[in-house]
């Protein structure tokens, strides 16, 4: 939180200090799946130097070069995701969920030009593809809690006047101040409370709920839906059956929500006065505060996607593709809501002490620029029958960028993302073998290295959040895949793939950030996939 960018809502003309975007959204929204067809799938993704399949056109465009027929395909996926979540003296799985979706279809249409041309063919084509899914639950609980959440929104709330948090007459703090929407929250929910001058006036500065002394636990539930897919068209050749090219346009559609529950129960707590003014420091008082948060992020992009592909002799290929920024045009919206007991304000007309608040919704517009790729592949083929294929791709966490937006920059947001994020590198390999003319089997691996820094995961950074969420998620380990499937030609013209593929992501969840010399609580999170792919196939 703490850092406050203005941006233009359109049902608020008035300046907002809602955080609008962060790094860390540009970071979420971002991540990329294996997904594809099964062939694609069950080769780990390494086919950059293969070609003639609908996936590549999204991976290296030059497979297109490499048809010399045209082809349909539909691809359907079933997924079913896991986590366990693990925190001091605590291990917690989160609900499995299983998801069917169509992972990819396409069309690809080819042109034979004659073996007396340079250009021995032309071909084209337009695909849909399903490029990342961001389906996940997990929960936790931590058992003994060394501070609060309260405590770090106190910190950074200090300053603001106190009539400038609160509500008045014909006055809403959200909408006509530049406070911060967390503080305002908090504030209104007694979760941070203003230290009282000698004569008992409330002055700028505040006092989370966790003192010496106290002791506290916390759980938390997280909720993340939504998807990135691409629509693909390309078009590309083949240059005396030595060079393959082709080049890719690619038009993105983002869905991506987060819901979040998190709550802290307090003993021994500096708890709040019954008057609203300041804050009661005897021992024995107890609070509870539970914060709800919601974020919706949806928008459109486009990039573009250069690729080649070199055969110099039969049995090997050497394939290389650049893929620009997705330069996104995106809407955000998010809001929160508190519920709240205190031992303080516990009445006979109040038995529970208890109260709530909510903040205002906000919705507003920004760009982004997502990581540049870079991908290098090699690939042989060994007596007709046995395939090996390597990839590498480099991917530019580090290079993400909000750009100006209606005459706003975002220099600060964008030296947080080269501050938490790092380049990402991913290792794919693949292997396919034809048992007979119609029957393959095929196997793969992928690894990718964490895109996050280890200050950044470590605590050993402040991180900066949007809106009144101060949580966030990183993949502080590696993600992996094992995968594997078979192929089977029922005719000349008609084939189906299918593939298994598993994923295992190691991520790390943080309810609020470190702060000062303050360590904040981290829960580790492996979260696992299992894909279960069927790919349909004809060529004519």
């Amino acid at each position: 939180m703490k850092k406050t960018t203005l941006v233009s809502i359109a049902a608020l003309a008035a300046s907002i200090a809602a955080h609008g975007q962060s790094a860390v959204d540009a970071y979420s929204i971002t991540q990329s799946d294996l997904r594809g067809t099964a062939r694609y799938m069950s080769m780990a993704g390494a086919f950059g130097a293969l070609g003639a399949d609908l996936s590549s056109l999204n991976s290296n465009p030059a497979g297109i070069g490499v048809y010399r027929g045209s082809q349909i395909g539909l691809t359907l996926d079933l997924d079913v995701t896991s986590s366990k979540t693990t925190t001091p003296g605590m291990t917690m799985s989160g609900d499995s969920k299983t998801h069917f979706a169509c992972n990819n279809f396409g069309y690809v249409g080819t042109i034979q030009l004659g073996s007396d041309s340079p250009l021995r063919t032309f071909s084209w084509g337009a695909t849909y593809s399903r490029v990342a899914s961001f389906d996940r639950d997990y929960q936790g609980a931590f058992r003994s809690l060394g501070t609060s959440m309260t405590n770090y929104i106190a910190g950074f709330s200090n300053g603001y006047e106190p009539g400038t948090l609160s509500y008045g007459k014909d006055y809403n703090p959200y909408t006509q101040s530049n406070a911060d929407w967390l503080s305002i929250l908090a504030y209104n929910s007694y979760m941070i409370n203003s230290v009282t001058d000698r004569d008992g006036y409330e002055t700028d500065q505040y006092q989370g709920l966790f003192q010496n002394g106290s002791s506290a636990n916390s759980e938390f539930y997280v909720r993340e839906r939504g998807h990135l897919d691409e629509y693909s068209i390309n078009f590309g050749g083949n240059l005396a059956d030595v060079v393959y090219w082709g080049i890719g346009i690619g038009i993105s559609d983002l869905t991506y929500s987060k819901a979040i529950f998190y709550d802290e129960e307090i003993d021994n707590a500096l708890a709040p006065d019954p008057s609203g003014k300041g804050y009661v420091s005897g021992q024995g008082e107890s609070a509870y505060f539970s914060l709800n948060n919601y974020k919706r992020i949806t928008g459109n992009g486009f990039n573009f996607k250069l690729g080649v592909i070199v055969k110099p002799i039969d049995e090997f290929r050497l394939g290389f593709a650049v893929h620009t920024p997705t330069y996104f045009d995106l809407n955000q919206s998010y809001g929160a809501e508190t519920n709240y007991s205190y031992s303080t304000f516990v009445t006979k007309e109040n038995p529970d002490g208890a109260g709530s608040d909510y903040s205002d919704d906000a919705y507003f517009g920004y760009k982004l620029r997502s990581p540049w790729r870079l991908n290098v592949s090699a690939a042989t083929v060994i007596g007709g029958r046995f395939i090996l294929s390597a990839e590498y791709e480099y991917a530019a966490y580090d290079k993400m960028k909000f750009p100006r937006y209606e005459g706003y920059g975002f220099d600060d947001l964008n030296s947080d993302i080269k501050n938490f994020f790092q380049t990402q590198n991913t290792l794919r390999l693949g292997a396919e073998f034809r048992v007979t003319p119609q029957l393959s089997l095929r196997a793969g691996y992928s690894y990718s290295s964490s895109n996050v820094k280890a200050d950044a995961n470590d605590g050993n950074l402040e991180i900066f959040t949007s809106g009144t969420d101060p949580s966030f998620t990183f993949n502080s380990g590696s993600t992996q895949y094992v995968t594997c499937g078979l192929g089977y030609s029922i005719s000349r013209n008609f084939s189906i793939d299918a593939a298994y593929v598993h994923k295992q992501r190691e991520s790390t969840f943080h309810p609020f950030t470190s702060w000062d010399t303050t360590l904040a609580p981290t829960a580790s999170l492996t979260s696992n996939d299992n894909n279960i792919v069927l790919t349909a196939t004809y060529k004519f």
